[in-house]
């Protein structure tokens, strides 16, 4: 049953998305795109909130009836301790990126792998079974789309960061869901994969992480979660690896929001129309 199914009162058609900084973000446009489509009435907005303040204001947009919220670095942690009610897949990336509206708090659960894998498979067409799969970095953006990766069943996933102990871990963490080969930055000579997935938030310093070179097999695609600016950096990385298929995690961002919609509303809506804006803008 979707969030707002059977619940009365004025604040059910209300929806916000929290994080710090927040005004960045297009979690608005998305999803008051998304309910244009469906033909819903709801309200969307940005609320900037201080890690420490977390806990507080969730209860308070509870109490205020809102029908769900999405978030945002840096409280998809916080948002998962805070849920009373958590998804088997939440659980094991032990994150939130999705909160909806129960009786008794919140139920927790991420998006972000589905919408990586939509975004990849349904839309850029790129083939995930029996590929040689990188991915690279080990903090929580791995951790949320690990399993989904998995699932499409590469022949080859491995995991990569600057120190073994971190994705070693990972590494035991996800082995009931698949084979997972964790290996530093460095010990990556001499491997070849077909695509390359930068989960480390590097780009925001305007960085890359450092890395072997030809990594990448002819006719290889490389793709960013980040998206903008912050993707620029991996970018003219993989242009220097000749790179046959590029893209950053704009389409990312928006498949993994209407996998939120669809929890909330019932219905997923049609991605490729507001990607495609985005774009534009």
């Amino acid at each position: 049953m979707p969030a707002s199914a059977g619940m009365t009162g004025p604040f059910m058609n209300r929806y916000a998305v929290l994080g710090q900084p927040i005004a960045h973000s297009l979690s608005p446009q998305i999803h008051l795109a998304f309910a244009e489509q469906a033909g819903a009435k709801i309200t969307y907005e940005r609320i900037e909130v201080a890690p420490e303040g977390l806990a507080e204001r969730l209860a308070e947009l509870h109490a205020h009836r809102y029908a769900g919220l999405n978030v945002t670095s840096p409280h998809k942690l916080g948002a998962l301790a805070a849920a009373v009610e958590k998804t088997p897949r939440a659980e094991l990336a032990g994150a939130a990126n999705t909160l909806t509206h129960t009786a008794n708090g919140w139920r927790g659960d991420t998006t972000d792998g589905e919408g990586l894998v939509r975004d990849l498979r349904d839309n850029l067409k790129w083939p995930l079974a029996g590929q040689r799969v990188l991915l690279l970095g080990s903090g929580g953006a791995t951790r949320s789309v690990l399993k989904a990766l998995l699932d499409e069943k590469p022949a080859l996933l491995t995991i990569s960061s600057r120190t073994p102990w971190t994705v070693e871990q990972l590494a035991a963490d996800f082995k009931a869901h698949g084979p997972v080969r964790p290996c530093t930055h460095m010990a990556l000579k001499g491997d070849r994969y077909d695509l390359i997935v930068n989960a480390t938030s590097a780009g925001y310093q305007g960085q890359v992480p450092r890395l072997p070179e030809n990594l990448l097999e002819g006719g290889g695609a490389c793709y960013d979660l980040l998206y903008g600016e912050a993707s620029e950096p991996f970018r003219a990385w993989a242009q220097k690896q000749q790179a046959a298929r590029i893209a950053d995690g704009l389409g990312m961002l928006v498949e993994q929001a209407a996998a939120a919609f669809g929890l909330w509303h019932g219905q997923r809506p049609a991605t490729a129309p507001v990607i495609e804006k985005l774009r534009r803008a």
